[in-house]
Formats: C-alpha cells, structure tokens, sequence
C-alpha cells in the first residue's frame, strides 16, 4: 500500500498501453454501507485509482454536483473517521489505490499525525488537499512521509513556469493538473491552450500528469489524454452513481482508456 502501491499500478497500466482514468467519487452519497461495493464495482470497470471525498460544510474547490452529494452524505452522518473504519474492512481483499480528496480544516480537527497514521492502518494509498498550498504543507507533508502516503499536488493553469516547477519537483504518486480555471463540474470545452499547459507539465514532472476539474466525455477525455497520461472525472460519476446507471459508468470509464 501506499505511494509504491500508486506507482506500480500506473506503470502497468501505462505499459499496457492504456491511458490512466480515475473517477472521483463522495464517501456516503448512497450511506457508508455502500462504499466498499461502489469501490469494487469501480474496481472492475479497469480504473485506474479511485479519488474519494470527504464530505465538508465549506467545500471551495467543487462545483454544484459534488457540493450536492457532499450535502447527502453529511446528512447521513458521514464522517472521516467513519470513511477510515469503513476503508480498513476491504483493505485486503482491494487491490485499486486510494486516494483521499479532503480539505485541511477536517485533518486538523481529527489531528495530522493520527489522520496519516489511520490512513495507512486504512489502506489509504494519498490525499489530495486543494486547500493547502505549496508553502504550508509541511503541516502535514511529514506525518504523511513518516506513514509512506503519497501527497499528491495540484497544478494550475494559472501557475507560473517556476511554480509549476517546484509544484513537480515535490509531486509523488502523480501530478494533477487542474485544467479550468474556477471548480469541478462537468464542462462541453476546454479553453485553448490546455494542451500547451498540459505538455509543459508532463516536460517537468517525473510522475505522470492527470488531467481533472471538467472532464465529462470520452471525447474530452481523449482530446485531453493526448497531451498527458490520462484523467480524473468527477462530477459525471457522481451523478451517474447516484443516478443508478452504472452500464454508463461502465462505457465512460473503458471508453477513455482505450488509446
């Protein structure tokens, strides 16, 4: 488990010429019980990791749909510790990495250390925390290193050349580039330029590059994967989960694979 656990899955599947897709989904949206099932469904469609989110009161990276199944889950008493004891009964019989998507105010409240040493005891494989920048990690990078969890980074579109430079030097498992400006949510386009963006990232990082935030279609994704290693899609699952129509789930996630 952990960030080699990351490491080892994405280079089989990229020599299996395969593009990476993961699909990011809200811990509790159908109630706890469900998670380990949704896990292994996922699992079986061929992604690539699975990016869970916690559900918070003040979720500022994420648009509408996210922020709605966010609601949900609250509203059934999801809580992080919760997501951890549920994660920790499917640690050995999973074989996907798990990637945790939560804000810093939560991780404080449960403690860094104890929240990177139950990630590991959980089987957590890294997290993503949109709301901490480059220059006040270390609240948390070293709990996080002493646990072998991979912090995972987010790059901008906005970023400068230097920054994104330094964002890659400290990327682990791998690199997720933010390609709109603004939150998550499901988008029909991408500004021009994403692919410039996009292949000055995979030039200066030596994880791969993911590209998230407005990904909704194979075509998207595909237009997208040509320029990095393949995508994050999260608003369309999340909808189409709680929706019920997992055939669609199905051909989203096999479709933007296949090179």
């Amino acid at each position: 488990m952990g960030k080699m656990h990351i490491d080892q899955t994405f280079q089989e599947k990229l020599a299996a010429n395969s593009k990476l897709f993961i699909p990011y989904i809200m811990a509790g949206d159908s109630g706890l019980d469900q998670l380990n099932e949704q896990i292994a469904f996922l699992e079986e469609c061929g992604v690539s990791a699975i990016e869970l989110g916690i559900p918070f009161s003040d979720p500022v990276a994420d648009g509408p749909t996210i922020q709605a199944a966010g609601q949900r889950a609250l509203k059934a008493g999801t809580t992080l510790s919760g997501v951890l004891k549920e994660l920790e009964k499917s640690k050995e019989t999973r074989h996907v990495p798990i990637i945790l998507m939560t804000y810093i105010n939560p991780i404080f409240r449960y403690g860094s250390a104890k929240f990177a040493e139950n990630c590991a005891a959980a089987g957590v494989d890294g997290v993503i925390i949109p709301d901490v920048p480059m220059e006040e990690e270390l609240l948390l990078s070293e709990s996080l290193k002493e646990n072998d969890i991979a912090f995972i980074r987010l790059a901008a579109l906005t970023s400068t050349k230097e920054r994104i430079q330094a964002i890659a030097e400290r990327s682990e498992g791998f690199l997720y580039a933010v390609s709109v400006t603004g939150t998550t949510g499901a988008r029909t386009t991408h500004k021009d330029g994403v692919g410039d963006y996009l292949a000055s990232l995979k030039q200066a990082s030596s994880v791969p590059v993911l590209a998230g935030f407005g990904v909704s279609s194979i075509e998207q994704a595909h237009a997208l994967s040509k320029h990095c290693d393949g995508v994050i899609v999260g608003s369309t699952i999340v909808s189409l989960l709680h929706e019920g129509k997992r055939e669609e789930i199905t051909e989203l996630i096999q479709g933007s694979i296949a090179k």
